[in-house]
This record gives C-alpha cells, structure tokens and sequence, in this order.
C-alpha cells in the first residue's frame, strides 16, 4: 500500500488542509503535555518553508454538551503552537461559515490557521464523528489539498480525515509515514528473531492482536491482566486476578496450536486488595492462594522475559504487565521496558497508551526506535485492521 507522501504532492501557494492530532491533555485551561503538538511540528515546517497556505484541523476530547465545548476549545492550542513555531498561529472559532471562510481566504503563504475543534460538529447528531459526507465536503471546499498526519485517529472515518480526502487530491504527512514505515517493516518485514509483548486488560481487547502475531513474531509474551485467563487455561488457580471466563476455550486453543511460542509469567505480585497500600507478596503462578489477586509480574517472570528478549532483533511492544498506574504493581512494567531499552542493534516499538505513557515516565524516549503516537490505531495496524484514514489517501 504506497500512499502519496508530503514529497509526492506540490504544495507551493496551495491552500492545504492538514488533520493534526492536537488532542492534548488539559488541566484548567492549561497544556499539561505538548508532545502531540511537537510530533506535528516536521509536516507544518515543511509546509510553511514551502510557502503553503496551512489550515489545521484537529479534534479535542468529546464533545456532549455545551459545558463540554467550553472545556475543549483550541484556543490554548493555537497559542502553544505559536510558541514552538515562533511564529504568530491563526485560530478560528468556528468549524464552519462566513468567518472560518474569510480566514482561510486571507491566509497568506507561509500563514498557519487553526480551526476550532472540530467535534464541535458532533453535538448536531455527531456529524464530525460519523463522516458525515456534506460536512467532509464543506471542509474540502475550503482548500486545494489534503495531508493526514493525525495517526491516532486514522483507525476512525470521521468527517475530518476520511471525509476531506474522498473530496481532494491528499497524501500522507511525515509522522503518519513514520508511523506506517516502522509498524508495517516491523509486522510484515521483520528482522529476526522477532519478539512481540502484549499487556493490558483483557484478552477479548486484543484477540485479534494475539492472533496476528502469532503468525508473524518467533515469541509472544503475555503479560497484564489478561496473562490469567491464559493461566486459568492452564488450569492453574487464578484466585481473584482479572479472568474472562469466556475466553478460558480461545486462550486454551492458542496455547495448543502455538506451543512454546507464547510466553508466560512464571510468578506474579499478589495483593489481598486493587489498592496500592494492600499486603503483597510474590508467589509462583502454581501458588496464587483463593483469595488474593495477581496485579504485576514477578522478579522471576522478568528474567524469563529478558532471555528471551536478549537476542531480539525487531520488538513490538503494546500494553503494561500489570497495574503500572500504581507504585506497587509497576515493576513488572518497569522490567520489560528497561529490558528492551538496553538492546542492542535492535528496532524497538512501542505501540502506544499506557506503554507509551511508561517509557516517558521513565526517561527511555530515546532508547526505542520509535513510540507510536496512536494507541488504538497502531492496534489496529497490528492485528490487520484497515486504516480508514490511511486507505482514503491517493496512491502513488
């Protein structure tokens, strides 16, 4: 799938709508985190010394009702944007009419325009969220060109990506080729041995992940919540640990037809409580007792992890191993990420979320190759789910 890139489209004196994922974190009005900004930062550049006219379009939280609109304006956006462009951001406040029309009209070359968030269209029976086809026109009608570079949203058809590319002639922006150039060399061209980890919740969140790379890596560890279903399948006592009893047979089928390439915790952290200060203790996943509940990895399960990481050649990383938002059951997470941050020659991926979140946390940005921007949407690039936002785009 080759999709037209910034370098395949002639932007000079264009008007060229951009979709950008600005949907940043806000504490009282204020950026608590502008990596999403600066991730953008490449694609705007470039259009700016290209002397493109640059309309950005980007989302802010959810939009339900009117005190949700005040919460989530751009405004504060625009202004940061400014800051880290050094120079002066445009901001629209509306999505659509006479002013948002004027504004981009007036746009010289070289000027950058934001337009309100876009999900302000939802309250009117969610016409940005459901690609409502009269709305990606009007947007379309505002400029000559379309560049996707929000690939946190391109797993999603809205109105603003999907949209605006089936009415102009579009292409990708530098991150979202970033993104796609790693995650698909990792998937479908992988230099090996290919080691993928999969954390979080629950199993019937990732079924289809599991299943994808089981055909595609040499070993998947599991880890996080939904390593007990995998050890109820086993028939070992799960106590009170996160089960989906539902899932027992599927996980029981892939340990079957995937032998020893699923790779599993062999101790874990039980708590006789999900709270930080509950009583702990580390045991053996043959000796998790009734009444308590495994909520980490144990030290032991992170040696089993890192031998079989230590000659890793590609490694997709996607979910914590346990419940890493609380300082006891972090270790677990803290061990895996520290094992692929010390590889050598090595390319290493972090699909995202809260794995994401655990690599900033812990200052290991710069030890992985690359940390995908999109949670949900490189997911869905793992386990073979079309990107709408992507497919939209014209081929080379």
């Amino acid at each position: 799938m080759a999709k037209k890139t910034l370098n395949d489209i002639q932007v000079n004196g264009k008007t060229v709508l951009v979709r950008v994922d600005f949907n940043v974190p806000m504490a009282d009005g204020k950026i608590t985190n502008d990596n999403r900004i600066e991730a953008a930062l490449p694609t705007i550049n470039y259009l700016i010394e290209n002397n493109a006219k640059v309309v950005l379009f980007s989302h802010l939280g959810r939009i339900k009702t009117e005190e949700d609109k005040a919460n989530n304006s751009l405004e504060p956006v625009a202004k940061r944007l400014s800051e880290l462009l050094d120079k002066e951001v445009l901001f629209s406040d509306k999505t659509r009419g006479k002013e948002l029309e004027e504004a981009v009209a007036n746009l010289s070359e070289g000027g950058v325009l934001l337009v309100q968030n876009t999900r302000y269209e939802d309250l009117e029976g969610k016409k940005e969220s459901k690609n409502d086809p009269e709305l990606g026109k009007y947007w379309a009608s505002l400029g000559d060109l379309f560049v996707n570079d929000a690939f946190g949203t391109t797993h999603r058809a809205h109105a603003s990506n999907v949209g605006i590319a089936s009415n102009l002639d579009s292409a990708v922006g530098f991150l979202v080729e970033k993104e796609l150039k790693f995650l698909g060399d990792a998937v479908d061209n992988p230099e090996r041995p290919f080691v993928a980890i999969l954390g979080g919740a629950k199993v019937s969140d990732k079924i289809k992940v599991i299943e994808s790379l089981l055909n595609k890596a040499d070993k998947v560890i599991i880890g996080g919540g939904m390593a007990y279903t995998f050890l109820k399948a086993q028939g070992k006592e799960v106590g009170k640990s996160l089960l989906e009893e539902d899932r027992i047979p599927l996980a029981k089928e892939l340990l079957e037809t995937a032998g020893d390439k699923i790779v599993l915790p062999v101790d874990v952290v039980i708590a006789d409580d999900f709270s930080n200060d509950a009583n702990t203790d580390v045991v053996s996943v043959d000796d998790i007792p009734a009444d308590w509940e495994g909520l980490d990895c144990g030290p032991e399960s992170i040696k089993v992890f890192e031998d079989v990481l230590k000659d890793a050649r590609t490694v997709v990383w996607n979910g914590p191993m346990g419940v890493f938002e609380m300082e006891a059951f972090a270790k677990g997470t803290i061990g895996v990420c520290e094992a692929i941050a010390n590889l050598e020659d090595a390319t290493t991926i972090v699909g995202g979320g809260d794995s994401a979140t655990a690599v900033a946390q812990l200052g290991y940005e710069d030890k992985f190759s690359h940390i995908s921007t999109g949670g949900g949407a490189s997911l869905n690039y793992l386990e073979g789910t079309e990107l709408p936002g992507v497919t939209s785009i014209d081929e080379k």
